[in-house]
């Protein structure tokens, strides 16, 4: 029987991507978008609707989605947003609404999905974080801060679902080419102090993106974990992505200049 993988925030980026690879090998891909009907016609894949910031849309997605499928094999939390910009620009309701979506809304849905697992007393669920859960850089506190709260919670999850043979995961890219930057928010509160540094860092963030790896990558190490019976939690992507963690772990210092010293040399 083919196995059943459920992706959410898969109408583009790593989703997409994703999704369309696993249809590919055989699996039966449920894709999820709060507009399917705008992807559905281009993808090979079933599409259904959902927004993970609100709790009817989740509660009435688990009902529908269960209806179709008697079992999920593999959940992938992939569905999110990039909020850019300095962290006293940006605003509290910005702050919230990055939360309520990268961290509560992927805790919503996996608390929807959680009891048809342990009735099952199998599973995978993969959470598509970001390095920046595991570092943190100017011009992304918010995000950074969705991302960390992923990890913990997460890594505590893992343990509790252990005696029904859930296996829980991360992957942590680096960037990488995909629509994250084009389709972001920015902060809204622009203060003039920080023009010079807004400027520079701007600049930096488009040089690093521009010469940023395609997302090959990360999709492939998404296929092994589907495909890997017993996986670990943390799963870096991309150059530099295990290094970066733990040049900050060890020594700050040298993280922070290193950092420094790479965005100065776009001040004008």
């Amino acid at each position: 029987m083919k196995k059943n993988i459920l992706v959410t925030g898969a109408s583009s980026g790593f989703g997409l991507l994703l999704a369309n690879e696993l249809h590919k090998k055989g699996y039966n891909v449920i894709g999820t978008s709060r507009n399917p009907e705008k992807t559905q016609s281009v993808v090979p894949f079933k599409m259904l609707a959902l927004d993970i910031t609100d709790e009817n849309s989740i509660q009435s997605f688990g009902k529908q989605l269960f209806s179709e499928i008697k079992q999920l094999d593999v959940l992938i939390n992939n569905a999110g947003f990039y909020l850019s910009g300095l962290a006293e620009e940006t605003t509290i309701e910005q702050g919230k609404q990055q939360l309520d979506t990268n961290f509560w809304g992927t805790v919503r849905l996996t608390n929807e999905l959680l009891p048809y697992f342990r009735k099952q007393r199998f599973g995978k669920i993969i959470t598509v974080g970001s390095i920046m859960g595991l570092i943190s850089l100017p011009g992304g506190a918010y995000y950074a801060a969705s991302k960390h709260a992923l990890e913990g919670y997460f890594k505590a999850l893992r343990f509790e679902l252990n005696e029904f043979n859930i296996k829980v995961s991360m992957v942590e890219p680096v960037g990488f080419k995909t629509n994250i930057v084009t389709n972001s928010k920015v902060a809204e509160n622009k203060i003039s102090d920080y023009d010079t540094y807004r400027t520079t860092l701007k600049d930096y963030t488009r040089d690093l993106f521009s010469k940023s790896e395609e997302p090959t990558a990360v999709v492939e190490t998404l296929l092994k974990l589907v495909e890997n019976e017993n996986p670990k939690f943390n799963h870096p992507v991309g150059k530099g992505s295990s290094l970066f963690p733990a040049i900050q772990y060890f020594s700050f210092k040298t993280f922070e200049k290193s950092v420094t010293k790479n965005i100065n040399k776009f001040k004008k």
